[in-house]
C-alpha cells in the first residue's frame, strides 16, 4: 500500500490518498468502503480517494438487466449497490473509489449537489486523460468518458463512472482503462450500450502504466476538487 500526502490546497479537512498494490478482492473493497463511509459520517475518519486494481469480475449496478450479463460463468459477479448497469473490473484498469462528505463543498462541487459531483468526476477523468494527449468527452445520455477510436472509426468508452451516496457521503467512483484485456468486456453489455465499443490507453497506442495513470489522476484532482476553485459545475 502506498499513501500519498493530501493536497495543501485543502486546509480545512484533509483527503487521504491511498494506492493498493496487487489485486484487491472486490467484496473486501465493498466492506472497506462501507466502513470508511460510516467513519466519515461519524467524524472519525477522513475523506479518501482509494486507487485499486481488481481481479477479473463483473459488477451489477442498480439498473443492471440480467440478460445483459451475456456470459454469466466467465468471471465472478457482484451486486455493487452503485448506480448504473453492468461494469467490468480487472487487471490493467485503475479503479478509483472516492469517499467524500457532500455536506461540504469540494472545489467546484457545491454541498449536497450529486449531479455536479458526477460532473466533477467526469471532469477529473477528462483532465487526467489530457496528460496523455487524449481528448475525453461527455455524451448526453451516455454515462462515462468517450474518445475517438481509430480502430472502429467511431467512438468508444475509456472511463466508467458509477456512484452511490449514503447520507451525503459518496462511495464507488470511476474506472479508467489503462491496459486491461478488452476481450473481457465481452461477457457483458457494458453500461447497457451494445452499439459502442470499449477502449484503453494501450489500445490507443499509449504505453502508459497504472503508475502513470495514478500520477495523472492525482495531478488532475485539484483542477476540479481543489478548495481554491470557485463553486459551480465545470464543463471540462
Amino acid at each position: 500500500m502506498t499513501t500519498i500526502a493530501s493536497s495543501a490546497s485543502i486546509p480545512s479537512r484533509s483527503i487521504a490518498w491511498r494506492i493498493d498494490d496487487g489485486l484487491t478482492d472486490y467484496q473486501t473493497a465493498l466492506d472497506m468502503m462501507q466502513a470508511r463511509v460510516a467513519g466519515i459520517r461519524a467524524g472519525t475518519e477522513s475523506e479518501q480517494v482509494w486507487l485499486v486494481e481488481h481481479p477479473p469480475l463483473y459488477t451489477a449496478g442498480t439498473s443492471a438487466k440480467p440478460e445483459e450479463l451475456t456470459d454469466p460463468t466467465r468471471f465472478p459477479t457482484y451486486n455493487a449497490g452503485r448506480g448504473g448497469q453492468w461494469t467490468y473490473h480487472g487487471p490493467g484498469q485503475r479503479t478509483a473509489y472516492v469517499m467524500l462528505d457532500l455536506n461540504r463543498r469540494h472545489g467546484r462541487v457545491p454541498p449536497q449537489d450529486v449531479r455536479c459531483y458526477v460532473n466533477g468526476l467526469e471532469g477529473w477523468l477528462i483532465r487526467a486523460l489530457e496528460r496523455f494527449n487524449v481528448r475525453g468527452e461527455r455524451r448526453e445520455g451516455r454515462v462515462g468518458i468517450w474518445v475517438a477510436d481509430p480502430a472502429t472509426g467511431g467512438e468508444s468508452k475509456i472511463g466508467a463512472i458509477g456512484v452511490r451516496v449514503t447520507r451525503w457521503v459518496t462511495w464507488h467512483g470511476v474506472a479508467l482503462n489503462v491496459e486491461p484485456n478488452l476481450s473481457h468486456f465481452g461477457g457483458i453489455v457494458p453500461c447497457g450500450l451494445s452499439q459502442y465499443g470499449v477502449t484503453s490507453l494501450a489500445a490507443l497506442g499509449i504505453p502508459a502504466t497504472l503508475h502513470d495513470a495514478d500520477i495523472a489522476l492525482r495531478a488532475a484532482w485539484d483542477e476540479v476538487f481543489g478548495d481554491d476553485l470557485a463553486p459551480g459545475c465545470t464543463a471540462a
